[in-house]
């Protein structure tokens, strides 16, 4: 079980992973090592995700997830393999903390008293300063 929240946690048969061969400097390891991973978790048909977080998860992976809500998480920063799985979780575990964090829904508030008194009076030194670029009247 892996611990998202205290209230969501993933089973370990929901994700899938996939070693791959990683590119880069690296030498003779990166040629024989399948050292990076790719994480497959398919949140569209989790069943330990609420529904509203997996709205949000969807949102929020963008385009790693795919038209059937599998979320794909590549990972290849170290050179071992545990290393590259443990990054791999440790991302996917913060994009479904960031997508289990509601937003707070904002309060319409009216402004002030005294800001709109401060805003009438602003408009009416520009309006003066305005009029007094007007033309002037000749002298005669």
């Amino acid at each position: 079980m892996i611990r998202i929240t205290p209230f969501i946690s993933l089973r370990d048969d929901e994700l899938a992973f996939r070693f791959v061969r990683a590119s880069g400097p690296g030498g003779q390891n990166v040629n024989k090592v399948a050292t990076a991973v790719e994480l497959r978790f398919d949140a569209a048909r989790s069943a330990s995700l609420p529904d509203d977080v997996r709205a949000r998860l969807l949102h929020l992976a963008g385009a790693r997830a795919n038209s059937e809500g599998v979320i794909l998480i590549d990972a290849r920063r170290h050179r071992s393999q545990a290393l590259n799985r443990e990054d791999a979780i440790a991302r996917l575990v913060d994009l479904i903390q960031r997508a289990s964090e509601r937003r707070r829904t904002r309060i319409a508030t009216k402004p002030s008293a005294a800001s709109q008194r401060r805003r009438v009076a602003t408009k009416q030194v520009r309006a003066a300063v305005k009029r007094q670029r007007g033309r002037v009247a000749p002298d005669e």
